[in-house]
């Protein structure tokens, strides 16, 4: 806080725990080392291969199956290259991060800290979150340009990590496949000059750090990052609107549904049976329309069974 003309609140302190790589950023790693032009230019095993390809009558059966077998094999191949590619990347990134903040590139604001130069001396927050997370709730009079977005194409670079980022976990976290915003340090320039001081911000605080390492060799000296993300922050932290408390806009899919991510819990604990008590009858709803289902399933195939005897 010194750095920001302020009185001190507290110590601060760094240690390698607050660098942990969350699932939420597994998603926003990949965009961050792939732009949209790479991303069309990976191989993607079997959409090399047209329709025509696999249909032409010069093939024989045999032929067509040893194929899609080796064009499967091949995208299994590439997609685990791929993985082992972003892990590494984002090692890396993480020792970058680390160093930022270390020599004091970076500097580190607690959410309590962020608010009280925000309220006290009129600096900027930099909300850096895609709009799945923004649209819930944000900090008054905060500025949004996100570094990642959601990724609304559907071509054949896309596609493979729509499905790949839905099964690995999207439809439990309701966490949606981003892409990097090519124009996001062009709308931060036409915002600001590069000596103004930006309290950069995201949910849980990763995000907000590649941002800082973007800014930072852009040319950006005043630079502050929120330890922890908004999802940290109480809510005498920070002046907020939005339709969602602060910490409620990163949940979401079938968790948020079914009221088991911590902050719910959090809040369950607080507010008592009455609260827990909508997501118990949800959860009962789930199994018996499950149990419906299979039922339905069951007597479907007795009937169609029945109706080949006859």
């Amino acid at each position: 806080m010194e750095a920001l003309g302020l009185p001190s609140l507290n110590s601060l302190t760094i240690s390698c725990s607050n660098f942990q790589v969350q699932s939420v950023f597994k998603t926003s790693k990949r965009a961050q080392h792939c732009s949209s032009s790479e991303l069309s230019s990976l191989k993607l095993g079997p959409f090399y291969y047209s329709s025509s390809d696999l249909s032409s009558p010069k093939l024989r059966p045999s032929c067509r199956t040893h194929l899609l077998h080796c064009s499967t094999t091949r995208m299994l191949a590439d997609s685990e290259d791929y993985e082992l590619k972003q892990m590494r990347d984002m090692a890396a990134a993480r020792k970058r991060w680390e160093a930022l903040v270390r020599e004091e590139k970076v500097k580190v604001l607690t959410p309590r800290e962020a608010g009280y130069a925000i309220q006290l001396s009129n600096k900027t927050l930099l909300d850096v979150r895609p709009s799945t997370e923004r649209n819930k709730a944000w900090v008054k009079g905060s500025t949004w340009i996100p570094i990642f977005d959601v990724d609304t194409k559907f071509d054949v670079g896309a596609l493979p990590r729509k499905i790949t980022n839905f099964t690995m976990g999207g439809w439990w976290s309701g966490v949606p496949t981003l892409s990097y915003n090519n124009q996001f340090l062009s709308k931060v320039a036409e915002n600001y000059t590069k000596d103004t001081d930006l309290i950069v911000a995201c949910q849980k605080g990763l995000r907000s750090l590649a941002a800082c390492e973007l800014l930072y060799n852009a040319g950006y000296t005043n630079l502050f990052w929120v330890q922890g993300g908004l999802e940290a922050a109480e809510e005498e932290d920070l002046v907020t609107e939005g339709p969602q408390p602060l910490k409620f806009a990163g949940i979401g899919g079938v968790s948020e549904f079914l009221g088991f991510t911590d902050q719910q819990r959090d809040a369950a604990s607080r507010e008592g049976w009455g609260y827990r008590l909508v997501f118990s009858a949800r959860l009962v709803g789930v199994f018996l329309v499950a149990d419906a289902l299979f039922i339905g399933a069951q007597q479907l195939g007795h009937y169609l069974q029945e109706i080949r005897s006859h």
